[in-house]
């Protein structure tokens, strides 16, 4: 049995304005009133606004109309429609009737078949679309209500628009842009029919194509676009998440001013204490850390430090960002950070900055509800990480070290394993293969939202992890921490069975001794 539709579909509502006013006054009045009530408006809140407006095509008044709305599960927006009778042209809108949210937000879809293509999108005039399977980043422009299939097709069209001229006057622009439109081709549906392509004189028969998954992102730092989620936020081929603006985010939408931002910077760099950097280091304005939160000897704790490096992607030039940081009731930890501006590529790791515990350490915790997700934890690059309920074991390694809160470790978790498994392994895994996966990722959300109690178990043999106590300095009666003694093996394969630690430089003492002098 299917639930009872509250909200009328805005895509309805946007391409039916014009179809409403041409019916009878009174005839609209009644069933307009009937929409309030199921809305929740107030008649002159839900009234089409009209204006004359001058038409871009032909220079004309044209009519613009406006209505406010609510979009289920988000905000209210304004939908704008745009009709010119002289000249037939005619286009949607929509504005956010809100204001700018405190933080940036990025959705992310794995659209694994042609339904994945009818999820309702929310583009703001802030908002970058990118589809990384196609190397395609659509940039911020006017805002749109449509949905991923729209989007698609909006971009094959203006792409497509230049590309016989292209193909005379620059084929290598031409060539490279087709490939482009190729690949987005390939992510439509084919609608079984056979399509003709025409270019300067030539035209070309397409047969049917095969559907081709892809990963759908939305970033947006005003935090105001949306894709829809089928049936709750649970949803395995769905994830949000928010993040902090950075300061030239914050210039571009207008929140402070390029002065201000540099007045900014500048105090906050007047703020930093002294001590000795280290020889090749700088110290660097905490605002370029880019979120990082703590060497010892000549290093400042809580100081920030800058070591040219190499990025490992592109090989521009980059800065490595270090810190140490002291976690209470833990021991001292080394967070870095690094981030290409000219790729985007970006890596944060932990590393301990105390000496090897004698003894392995492992944490289990009973997590019961969403408070639990936000305790802090550090997971080293030795450091297992498993949850018996939903069969999840990481090895040792995986995802390098992490100082994060549990919540953001399991999204860590679902972004790397939703990712590689549907863009590496999307075209070669069978129906009941995927099945199986999207059910995993399903559990996995419901994990990442606490609806249902889990067990955590880290598994570190140098102790180097950690796991917030809220109770801390009394013992957390959620959470078990057992130390024992490493195996051989362990010790083998940490390097630890082949380092000598006193006396290691006895034996080529003693060879010198023993060596007689040349004459």
């Amino acid at each position: 049995m299917s639930s009872e539709k509250l909200f009328k579909s805005i895509g309805d509502i946007a391409t039916n304005i014009d179809a409403q006013t041409e019916r009878p006054e009174e005839e609209r009045g009644q069933e307009k009133k009937q929409e309030d009530v199921a809305m929740g408006f107030e008649d002159e809140n839900r009234e089409v606004q009209e204006m004359e407006s001058m038409c871009m095509e032909c220079g004309k008044n044209g009519t613009t109309r406006m209505l406010l709305t609510v979009i289920p599960y988000f905000r209210e927006v304004i939908v704008m429609s745009f009709r010119c009778e002289h000249c037939g042209n005619s286009n949607t809108e929509i504005q956010q009737a809100g204001e700018i949210q405190p933080k940036g937000c990025m959705h992310t879809v794995h659209v694994l078949d042609p339904s994945d293509l009818n999820r309702q999108v929310v583009k703001s005039n802030s908002c970058t679309v990118t589809i990384p399977e196609v190397s395609l980043t659509i940039p911020a422009s006017r805002g749109q209500l449509t949905n991923i299939e729209g989007i698609l097709r909006d971009t094959v069209r203006d792409l497509s628009l230049d590309q016989p001229v292209r193909r005379v006057m620059e084929p290598e622009a031409h060539d490279k842009i087709q490939t482009i439109i190729d690949r987005l081709n390939g992510c439509l549906p084919d609608d079984g029919e056979e399509e003709e392509e025409q270019a300067v004189g030539e035209i070309k028969p397409k047969g049917p194509r095969k559907f081709t998954p892809f990963t759908f992102k939305l970033d947006d730092p005003a935090g105001n676009s949306f894709v829809s989620f089928v049936g709750s936020t649970a949803d395995a081929k769905w994830s949000m998440r928010v993040y902090n603006r950075t300061r030239e985010q914050n210039v571009a939408l207008g929140l402070v001013s390029e002065d201000e931002a540099a007045q900014s910077a500048a105090a906050a760099a007047k703020l930093q204490t002294g001590g000795d950097v280290p020889e090749g280091g700088r110290r660097v304005d905490p605002s370029e850390a880019s979120g990082l939160t703590g060497l010892s000897g000549s290093v400042v704790p809580e100081e920030i430090y800058a070591f040219p490096g190499s990025c490992s992607s592109c090989g521009h030039t980059i800065d490595t960002l270090m810190q140490q940081v002291n976690i209470p009731h833990f021991k001292d930890i080394i967070i870095m950070s690094t981030n290409c501006e000219h790729c985007g590529y970006r890596d944060n790791e932990v590393k301990s900055g105390a000496a090897i515990s004698e003894k392995g350490k492992k944490i289990i915790l009973k997590v019961e509800d969403e408070d639990d997700l936000s305790r802090d934890i550090l997971k080293s690059e030795t450091c297992g990480l498993e949850i018996p309920e939903i069969d999840l074991v990481l090895q040792p390694g995986t995802l390098g070290g992490r100082f994060t809160t549990l919540e953001g470790m399991l999204n860590q978790v679902y972004d790397e394993l939703s990712t590689k498994v549907f863009q590496t392994g999307g075209d070669s895994m069978d129906k009941e293969e995927r099945s199986t996966f999207e059910k995993f990722l399903g559990d996995m959300k419901a994990i990442m939202s606490a609806s249902r109690p889990f067990t955590l178990i880290m598994d570190d043999p140098v102790a180097n992890s950690y796991l917030q106590n809220l109770y801390a300095p009394d013992p957390d009666p959620n959470m078990e921490i057992i130390t024992y003694e490493r195996t051989q093996e362990q010790n083998d394969e940490l390097g630890l069975s082949d380092m000598v630690l006193t006396g290691y430089n006895k034996d080529i003492q003693d060879v010198v001794e023993e060596t007689p002098a040349q004459s």
